[in-house]
């Protein structure tokens, strides 16, 4: 996170990174205030896919994907302007840095992201993946049968 005014999203994420098991770490480093903090941060890391998660000018994402290969995915956070400014920041990279970015305020999808990505070389990831596909399935028929069961 750019900074701590940022762990509302990143509590969507890390729910469900939790509900999937998968180990996660979250630290706050501004690309701004603290540069040096986030390349240590990324330098020394051992994760396989980056979520990066800020508002404003949300420069975080891009100094992240300049400092390594591994996927960097942004969430960029409704700080000001409806998040449009944080938006723009993430997904207007230049040409060979690039950075996938989700919705504004959408860290549990760049969480599910984040697994399929990871999904790719651990089945028991791409399984958990499926089954939650199948409980949001479930969960829209259910709904459909409730709605036309009101209004019959």
């Amino acid at each position: 996170m750019g900074s701590e005014s940022d762990l509302k999203i990143a509590e969507k994420a890390v729910n469900v990174l939790k509900e999937f098991g998968v180990e996660f770490e979250v630290r706050v480093a501004s690309a701004h205030r603290t540069p040096e903090l986030v390349e240590e941060i990324v330098k020394n890391s051992k994760a396989d896919v980056f979520i990066a998660i800020a508002g404003l000018a949300a420069h975080l994402p891009g100094v992240i994907a300049s400092l390594t290969t591994k996927p960097v995915i942004a969430v960029p956070v409704d700080a000001k302007i409806n998040g449009l400014d944080a938006l723009l920041s993430a997904v207007q990279m230049p040409p060979g840095i690039p950075v996938a970015t989700v919705g504004i305020d959408r860290g549990e999808n760049a969480a599910i992201l984040a697994l399929e990505i990871l999904a790719l070389k651990d089945e028991n990831i791409a399984k958990k993946l499926a089954e939650y596909r199948e409980k949001m399935k479930k969960k829209v028929y259910t709904s459909d049968e409730k709605v036309k069961e009101m209004f019959k």
